[in-house]
């Protein structure tokens, strides 16, 4: 037992040791044009889906009207569409470069199948996080117009539409 003990004691301190030369040495992929660590994209999405279900608000505080979607959608041309992109506008140098990928709403990567809260959690704690840089009412207007994207009604669709291409609806 007691053998088994010191193995144990000293195979650990073997790992943590290798753990401790791999990042001291530089030999970690930290650019964000590497690879991942081995078990970063596991642990760091178990770590995130585990604090948004534990955080994320479960009601909006305001509707999602049609004047909250088109200030959530004047918010997100504004502050999110350098990132996650625009309908109909290629994806910017800026999104190429960062990593994680920033997903691209209007081009697949849709979140209007999640709950509103949730958004909401990942524009204010995500990266950017713009929690203390845009208001509560901000920030729900963009997570309610995301949310909401696919079934927008026709006036708010074609308001939209000009404000998330830039181009004038005819």
């Amino acid at each position: 037992m007691k053998t088994f003990l010191i193995g144990f004691v000293l195979g650990l301190a073997v790992v943590v040791l290798g753990a401790l030369a791999y990042f001291g040495l530089g030999l970690a992929p930290v650019a964000t044009s590497a690879t991942p660590m081995p078990f970063e994209r596991l642990l760091a999405g178990m770590a995130l889906h585990a604090r948004i279900s534990k955080e994320a608000p479960k009601q909006a505080p305001i509707p999602a009207d049609e004047p909250n979607l088109l200030a959530g959608a004047r918010i997100y041309r504004e502050q999110c569409s350098v990132c996650h992109g625009l309908n109909g506008q290629p994806e910017t140098a800026i999104a190429k470069g960062i990593f994680p990928h920033p997903p691209q709403f209007f081009k697949g990567d849709t979140v209007t199948d999640d709950p509103p809260g949730e958004t909401y959690w990942k524009a204010a704690n995500g990266m950017p996080a713009y929690k203390g840089s845009l208001t509560e009412t901000h920030l729900w207007q963009v997570s309610l117009m995301l949310a909401n994207a696919d079934k927008l009604p026709a006036s708010a669709q074609a308001a939209t539409r000009e404000l998330l291409t830039g181009e004038p609806v005819k």
